[in-house]
Parts: structure tokens; C-alpha cells; sequence
């Protein structure tokens, strides 16, 4: 027996198909509402949305509202969060580390060619995402790393002594070493837990993060900043690959052209914005920011890569590593 539809309910039909079709993603990312990757994220939303003519509706959850970001990366690796904007989560891969290697860039231009498109340690991060079942769509360079402490700097540009402060760092290995072969003692304190450490006097100070990092999330607790350029911060936008493959070809890649445009426009304002950060902390918090000299920045880089970079290495793999080093020239 055959059925035909009426003009209504073909109509119908044809609307909730098109609702079925378009898709709601859930990004994660670090920072509170308002941040500057906050603001940029919401732009880059708005242009997949116009670019998918309203297929893909990009949600944001800042302030790590689906959990830290190695939580949020093990859920998306199964699906269950759509996407982040963070730092790699080197719990789920110790390889990871390669991504927050202590001095492997001096500069801007080194960084970017380092971890821009085609760069070394980008394109070894596309693969370690890979194997969790996870696509990177970008790169998001954040800035070079420093120390903030909430007390006055001991001797902050010579390594090789002791300065008897203690500063809260990530879980991480190379964070740590970095941390002791500096000359201070490390403590690896959950981020969620800093403040209150620093607050309460159980810490003086935080590696791990950069001016626009403690601006955000320490500058009540910020009494120094040292641009040490401890490491590179390269935050990372990635989709599970099931939330990915939900999308039709079209939208699939009208995502990968504007999180391309997206990263294109980070590298473009990303060293400037790291100054406009240090100057906040400067003028708005009356911070010290302490400049140190090339000599004293070479002698820092120096002591890491003697110290630390062996044991990072014995960690991540050696022939791995050094395999990537020698690509970049070091």
C-alpha cells in the first residue's frame, strides 16, 4: 500500500531533517569568561557558524567548567566532550612533554617555526593526537613562560645558585627539573589549588605560566614577574574525531578553513599581546617585572639543557626526542 505525504507533512519532514543535521559542539577551554582566548574563541564560533550557514553551533565552557584540561582531553579522546582550546594533557601520553620543552625556542621566530604550520613539534603533536583518536584543527601560540612570585627575586638571573624559594609548578617532569635547575624548589600543586597555596603562604611563587596566565589567574598574589622564557606555551585546538566525522564534508571543511584563519591571526598578534600583558601587570598591579639580560637569559637556557633536557629525554624516549631536537637544531 502506498502512502503519499501531504505538502504539510513533506514540510514537516524536510525542517526536522535539517534540524537533525545541524550540530551543537561543546569547547573547553582554560581561562575565565572575558580572557583573551575567551574572546577569540567567541569570534571564531560565530565564523563557523556563518560559515556552515548555522550547521555548527560552537558552545563555549571556559574556566575548565568540563573539568581540567587532562580530564577534558581523555573525554574527548572517547567522545564524550566535542572540543577544547588548552595545553596537551601529557598524563594521557608522556611524549606529550615535547610539546612544553624547556628552551627549545629563544625567540619568536624560532618558536613559530617550530610549532607553526609544518614546524617539527607541531607536526609530532598532530600524530600523538592521532593515536587518542583526536584531531588537532590548530595550533594557539600563548607566550613564552616566566615566573611570578609573590615575594622579592633572589639573584632571579643566575642559575647557579640557590635562591631558597619555593614556587608551585604542574605534574609535569620538565616543569619540575626546570623549576629546581633555576635554583628554586618546586612543588607540583594541582592548578585548582595554586592560589590558595601562594594565598596561604605554602608556596611564594608559580612556574609554568606567562604574564597573561598570572594576570588572569594570580595577579592578586603577583608581587614579581621574571620573563625567564622558561618554555613556549602552545595551547591546542582539538576535536574528537567521532564528534568530527558526525559533520558532512562541506562543514567538516568550512571548520578546518576558519580554525586555520584562526591560528593564522594568533601568530600575527601573539608577541605583542605577551607585552601588553608584562606592561599590565606593571602599570595596573604595580608588579615588578624583572628584566633580565641576554647573557643572563643564555646562562638560564644553558643550565636547563644540561640539566634537564637528558632526563626529560630518558622520559619521553631518547631516540624519539633527540630525533625531534636535531630536526629543529638542537
Amino acid at each position: 500500500m502506498k502512502h503519499v505525504l501531504t505538502g504539510t507533512a513533506a514540510a514537516v519532514l524536510i525542517a526536522v531533517a535539517g534540524v537533525a543535521s545541524a550540530a551543537s559542539l561543546k569547547m573547553s577551554h582554560v581561562r575565565p569568561q572575558g580572557a583573551t582566548i575567551d574572546v577569540e574563541l567567541r569570534a571564531f564560533a560565530e565564523k563557523v557558524s556563518a560559515a556552515t550557514g548555522g550547521d555548527v553551533d560552537i558552545k563555549l565552557f571556559p574556566a575548565s567548567a568540563l573539568g581540567d584540561y587532562t580530564t577534558v582531553q581523555e573525554r574527548i579522546s572517547v567522545g564524550a566532550v566535542d572540543m577544547a582550546t588548552q595545553p596537551a594533557a601529557t598524563a594521557a601520553d608522556r611524549r606529550m612533554q615535547i610539546s612544553s620543552f624547556p628552551y627549545i625556542a629563544g625567540n619568536w621566530e624560532q618558536a613559530r617555526a617550530i610549532y607553526g604550520p609544518d614546524g617539527p613539534v607541531r607536526e609530532v603533536m598532530v600524530g600523538l593526537y592521532a593515536e587518542q583518536d583526536i584531531t588537532m584543527l590548530a595550533a594557539y601560540p600563548v607566550y613564552f613562560g616566566g615566573i611570578s612570585l609573590n615575594t622579592d627575586p633572589v639573584t632571579p638571573g643566575d642559575p647557579s645558585k640557590s635562591n631558597g624559594i619555593k614556587v608551585r609548578v604542574p605534574g609535569i617532569k620538565s616543569f619540575q627539573m626546570t623549576g629546581e635547575a633555576l635554583g628554586y624548589i618546586p612543588s607540583p600543586i594541582p592548578f585548582s589549588e595554586a592560589f590558595t597555596a601562594i594565598q596561604t603562604g605554602v608556596v611564594d611563587g608559580v612556574i609554568g605560566s606567562g604574564a597573561e596566565g598570572y594576570y588572569a589567574s594570580f595577579r592578586d598574589v603577583t608581587k614579581a614577574f621574571i620573563p625567564a622564557n622558561t618554555h613556549f606555551e602552545v595551547w591546542y585546538m582539538i576535536i574528537s574525531n567521532e564528534s568530527l566525522a558526525e559533520l558532512d564534508a562541506e562543514d567538516q571543511a568550512a571548520l578546518r578553513a576558519a580554525a586555520e584563519a584562526f591560528e593564522a591571526q594568533r601568530w600575527a598578534v601573539a608577541e605583542e599581546d605577551q607585552g601588553k600583558w608584562e606592561q599590565r601587570l606593571a602599570d595596573e598591579l604595580g608588579t615588578n617585572v624583572v628584566r633580565l639580560s641576554a647573557d643572563e637569559l643564555a646562562a638560564m637556557a644553558a643550565k636547563v639543557r644540561a640539566d634537564v633536557w637528558p632526563e626529560v629525554l630518558k622520559d619521553v624516549g631518547v631516540e624519539w626526542g633527540q630525533g625531534i631536537l636535531d630536526q629543529i637544531g638542537n
